[in-house]
Parts: structure tokens; C-alpha cells; sequence
């Protein structure tokens, strides 16, 4: 059977889209192999899945370059949010959509042709963020792990453009710490607002992009003293700090109205609103947007 495809990118990060309420697809993990090859397939970091959904609008698989299934991808969704509007599967502008890691809100921006010209993901809020030491026989001594939904190592070093990313990535990629493997951002602080990263993401080796990479990086900087930026500020961390603390707050309070729900079968008292955290510097820790392409 022919199937159709989507190849479409979010700030390089570039996967294919197959419509699977049209071209069901028996083994994604042997087609995200075969496919994903840059000289006998396709070529890209990995085959996304768009398909139905029993608590969302609509469901999204994700199976990395070698085939293993990946939990979230920031950019995949938002190139999602614009495949389903300009093909006409949806005429919603808010879609929820069902991931490995929760349902994730995109927000779409359209412009009055109609046209997708940026997509907001609500990405939730980071959990366990945490310092930690690597250990002998790393060329890095310690990073700040955390999670959005899949694992993430952000490394904060003095040159980004000087890390041997083919020879260290695979390294930390499937460091003792992370035995689901985990994805490894090199992130060098350039200015008093920006970050040059560098990016080896678990399945699919040396990626241009990731979203939640992106948000992770942010988040960690926050967290991480011995920078002197605003980042690593006294006042960015209390900051930080605060908003991670509100964010358990309001997962908690959550968690009491499902449960009020599910006991009394009444409507939950807590706003989408309250579910977004952010950090310093009105840095989006919990939003994902940029233009998308595709062709």
C-alpha cells in the first residue's frame, strides 16, 4: 500500500507525517528506521504519527530515527497543530492533542488567509530537576537533570561549538543515570538573554532542534549558581524557586479536583490557567512557539 507523507520541520528539528486515520501503519518502529535513513529513505529525525484519540482531539506517536518510541516532541506537536488546521482535520484554533506524556494544549495562531502562522504549546510544568554528578570517565563532571514530559541533561559549558557532540552524546546519552537513555543539551550562555545549545537527542543522534530541550535549558539555567548571569542570579533562582513550589501547589489542588470528581461527579473548580508556570525574565518555561514550515 502506498502511504502518503508530510515532511515538515520546526526550527530544523524535521520529522515525517502520516496521517493514520488515512494510512494505518503496522510497524512504525521498522518504518521510522527505514524511512528516517538520509540516503535510502527519506531522511529525518524520526516518523510522526497522527491519529484518533479517546480523551483528546487527537493522539500523537512519535519513534525516533532507531526506531524506539519517543514520550514528547515540542516541535512535532506544533507542526501537528498546523498540519491538522491547513488540511482541514480540525477548524478548532485550541486542539488538544494526547501524547506518551498527558494531553498538551496547542494554540494556534492564524492569519486572516487562514494560514497556521505559529503554534503556543502549553508544555506543563518541569519536573525532576535536579543536580547532578556524572562521575569518572566523563568529560563533564555534572549536569542538571530534569523532565517535560521525556528526560533531559542540560550541560552548561564555556563553548558550545567546541563539545565533540558525535563523541560525547552517544556517552551521556546512555549514562548509568538514565536507564531509559536520556536527551543531552549543551547550552553556553552568550548574552544577558540568550543561550547557544547544542542538542544529541536520545534515538535520533544530532538534531538542529528541541522544543523541550529548549524549555529544559531555560529552566536549568535558572537553577544552575555558578553562572554570573541573569540566569544564575540569587534572584533568579529564588524566582525559580517560587514558581516550581506554586507549580506543585497547583498540581496538588489538581489532583484534589479529580478526585472531588470522581467521588461527587462535580465540575472541577481549577482554570487552564493555573496550570502554567514561568520563570524569570518572563522566559516561557511552560510554552512552546515559533514558525512553522513544510512542504
Amino acid at each position: 500500500m502506498k502511504v502518503k507523507f508530510t515532511k515538515m520541520h520546526g526550527a530544523g528539528n524535521d520529522y515525517i507525517y502520516v496521517d493514520t486515520l488515512r494510512y494505518p501503519i503496522a510497524d512504525p518502529r521498522r518504518a521510522a528506521i527505514e524511512w528516517s535513513r538520509p540516503h535510502t529513505g527519506i531522511g529525518s529525525d524520526g516518523l510522526v504519527l497522527i491519529g484518533a484519540s479517546s480523551v483528546a482531539d487527537f493522539s500523537m506517536r512519535i519513534f525516533n530515527a532507531d526506531g524506539s518510541e519517543a514520550m514528547m516532541c515540542g516541535n512535532a506537536s506544533r507542526c501537528i497543530g498546523k498540519y491538522l488546521y491547513e488540511r482541514g482535520l480540525t477548524d478548532k484554533t485550541e486542539i488538544r492533542l494526547e501524547t506518551l506524556s498527558g494531553v498538551k494544549t496547542l494554540h494556534l495562531h492564524v492569519s486572516p488567509q487562514r494560514q497556521v502562522d505559529a503554534v503556543t504549546v502549553d508544555m506543563g510544568v518541569p519536573t525532576l530537576i535536579r543536580r547532578v554528578e556524572l562521575g569518572a570517565g566523563y568529560p563533564f563532571g555534572e549536569g542538571i537533570a530534569l523532565s517535560m514530559g521525556n528526560p533531559h541533561l542540560v550541560i552548561f559549558v564555556d563553548d558550545a561549538e567546541s563539545v565533540d557532540l558525535p563523541g560525547v552524546g552517544p556517552l551521556l546519552e546512555h549514562h548509568p543515570l538514565f536507564p531509559h537513555r536520556v536527551n543531552v543539551e549543551f547550552a553556553q550562555i552568550t548574552g544577558d538573554a540568550e543561550i547557544r545549545m547544542r542538542v544529541w537527542e536520545r534515538g535520533s543522534g544530532i538534531t538542529q532542534a528541541c522544543g523541550t530541550g529548549r524549555l529544559c535549558h531555560r529552566c536549568g539555567g535558572s537553577l544552575y549558581p555558578p553562572f554570573a548571569s541573569p540566569f544564575g542570579s540569587a534572584d533568579g533562582r529564588r524566582h525559580a524557586a517560587d514558581s516550581l513550589e506554586r507549580g506543585r501547589r497547583y498540581r496538588a489542588h489538581d489532583r484534589a479536583c479529580r478526585e472531588r470528581v470522581r467521588r461527587r461527579n462535580l465540575p472541577p473548580r481549577i482554570s487552564p490557567s493555573q496550570r502554567t508556570v514561568t520563570l524569570p525574565q518572563a522566559m516561557p518555561c511552560a510554552t512552546h512557539s515559533a514558525g512553522l514550515h513544510y512542504g
